[in-house]
C-alpha cells in the first residue's frame, strides 16, 4: 500500500523572471510569475513545477536533475543554456547547465515526444537503498541495475515522469538540493516510522511539512487525511 501520493516538483530559483522562462520553453510549459517565486503549467497538476524564489545561488552540482528531451543542443543554447559534456554517458547525452548554471542532461531526439521531462535523476551514496526506500512510500516499481550500480522507481501513480532514477556517487550530500518533490500523504507518521525526518513541522505560514529521506533529500509533505 503506498504511503505517498506524488504532487508536483519544485526547483529554487536566485531569478524565477529567468530560470521560469527557460524551464517553460524546454518543457513545453506555461510560465506564469507568482509573489514568492513562478509556476510552470502543464496538462495535468502533477505537470506543475513550482519555482521557489531563494536567496542564495548554486554553490554546488545539483543532487538532483532533471533529463529531458530536446531536438538539438544548438535550441537549448538558444534558450540560454551552456554545455557541459557534449559525450556524456558514451554519446547517449549531453550534459547541460540551465541559466543559473543547474546541471541537467539532454537527451537528443529527431522527433519530441508529448512529455519532454522523462526523467528526474537522484545522486545516491547507496541508489539500491533509497530506491528501495522510495518504491516503497509511492508503493510503485523498482528495477535494480546492478551491472550498472543504479536503481529506478517507475510506474509511480499520478507522477508524469517516466523514470526516478538514483545513481550512485562517492560524495555526501553538502548543502540543501536545489529540486525537490512534493508528497500528498493520509499520515506523517507512516514516513517517520519508514525513517523520514522532519526538517521543518507545518506552521502558520507553511501548510506542509518539509521532511527529508534516509540520506537527506528534502522533500515536502501535505497531509490529506
Amino acid at each position: 500500500m503506498a504511503l505517498a501520493r506524488f504532487k508536483d516538483l519544485c526547483i529554487d530559483a536566485a531569478d524565477p523572471d529567468v530560470l521560469g522562462p527557460f524551464w517553460a520553453a524546454v518543457l513545453g510549459r506555461t510560465y506564469e510569475r507568482r509573489e514568492d517565486g513562478g509556476l510552470l503549467l502543464g496538462p495535468t497538476p502533477g505537470h506543475t513545477i513550482w519555482l521557489n524564489a531563494v536567496p542564495d545561488d548554486k554553490t554546488v552540482k545539483h543532487r538532483v536533475h532533471l533529463d529531458i528531451y530536446s531536438r538539438q543542443l544548438g535550441e537549448l543554447e538558444q534558450l540560454g543554456a551552456s554545455v557541459l559534456d557534449r559525450e556524456a554517458g558514451g554519446g547517449r547525452w549531453a550534459v547541460m547547465a540551465d541559466p543559473e548554471g543547474g546541471e541537467f542532461c539532454a537527451f537528443l531526439r529527431a522527433e519530441l515526444p508529448d512529455e519532454r521531462l522523462h526523467g528526474l535523476v537522484v545522486d545516491s551514496r547507496d541508489p539500491f537503498r533509497s530506491a528501495r526506500w522510495w518504491a516503497d512510500v509511492y508503493g510503485a516499481e523498482l528495477v535494480e541495475h546492478v551491472n550498472e550500480g543504479y536503481a529506478t522507481v517507475q510506474q509511480i501513480p499520478g507522477m508524469p515522469i517516466e523514470t526516478f532514477d538514483f545513481v550512485p556517487v562517492p560524495e555526501p550530500k553538502a548543502v540543501k538540493n536545489r529540486i525537490h518533490w512534493d508528497v500528498i500523504v493520509p499520515a506523517l507518521d507512516p514516513l517517520l516510522e519508514r525513517g523520514a525526518t522532519v526538517v521543518l513541522a507545518e506552521g502558520d505560514d507553511r501548510g506542509w511539512h518539509v521532511l527529508a529521506d534516509p540520506e537527506g533529500n528534502e522533500f515536502c509533505a501535505f497531509v490529506r487525511p
